[in-house]
């Protein structure tokens, strides 16, 4: 009986010393400036400090709101991997929308200046090379919804980085990839059941893709809508009456996907 029970506190003692390791890691968080043609760009640059050395970083390129909690959470949770990440802004100075209007504004007007796009992406590139944390050799970039197109358009246009996912994002292409243009490897995670992607721009999108002999991967979520990785979806939808639910079975497994396709591509 004795040793049954020293072997049992052995056992508790392991478990609470694993659980002080993952609660000591030392994630630290502060927001960040940088500049793209003359604009403030307000982001949030994240990372274990108790990691030694260089190591892989993330881009997070934000949802149609703007650079807000919840592309900084995913940022920390990227950190909690390992990683570097950077939460970009798009929109200049940390705008945020409030309004699905002004939300729409704010989009379209980086869509439609798809050179300002660009330059604000490489901008934050080039910020998060710099950061003595990071192997500037891998780097990848993730984006939800508007995010998943900006990223998505920048594997089209030749960015030179391991890899891009998009989240629930945006298909079209502001200007379709060339042949052998692309070299970024390409994970989308989609719902399946998204109203504001229609099949067309799906089959589009992988005719577009095997036209430019890109590396890419479309995994789709049956019965999942819009913005099903982030947990505000269904405030969003009651308050303004969009066709959004967050799907935490959905969310899991994606961050799962996410996980698997960043270990391949920075092992390689």
């Amino acid at each position: 009986m004795e040793r049954i029970v020293i072997s049992l506190v052995i056992i508790t003692l392991a478990f609470v010393i694993k659980g002080q390791a993952s609660a000591n890691t030392n994630i630290v968080g502060n927001a960040v400036d940088y500049s793209s043609q003359g604009v403030v760009m307000k982001g949030y640059l994240v990372y274990d400090e108790d990691i030694k050395g260089r190591r892989p970083g993330v881009l997070v390129v934000h949802e149609w709101w703007g650079h807000n909690e919840y592309a900084r959470k995913r940022a920390r949770m990227l950190a909690e991997l390992g990683y570097t990440a950077l939460a970009v802004d798009m929109y200049g100075d940390g705008r945020q929308a409030m309004h699905p209007d002004e939300a729409g504004k704010f989009s379209s007007e980086i869509i439609k200046n798809f050179d300002t796009a660009k330059a604000r992406v490489l901008a934050a590139l080039d910020f998060l090379n710099e950061q003595p944390t990071v192997d500037s050799n891998r780097i990848a970039a993730i984006g939800y919804c508007f995010g998943g197109g900006i990223v998505l358009n920048m594997a089209r246009q030749g960015v030179d980085i391991k890899g891009i996912a998009s989240f629930h994002g945006s298909l079209t292409a502001i200007k379709p990839a060339q042949a052998s243009a692309v070299k970024a490897k390409i994970l989308v995670l989609h719902g399946a059941d998204d109203k504001f992607i229609t099949q067309e721009q799906i089959a589009a999108f992988k005719q577009e893709m095997k036209t430019a002999g890109a590396d890419y991967q479309f995994i789709s979520y049956p019965g999942v809508i819009h913005s099903f990785t982030n947990p505000d979806a269904d405030t969003y939808a009651k308050k303004f009456n969009l066709p959004l639910a967050y799907n935490a079975d959905a969310d899991r497994k994606s961050w799962e996907e996410l996980k698997k396709f960043f270990n391949t591509i920075f092992k390689e």
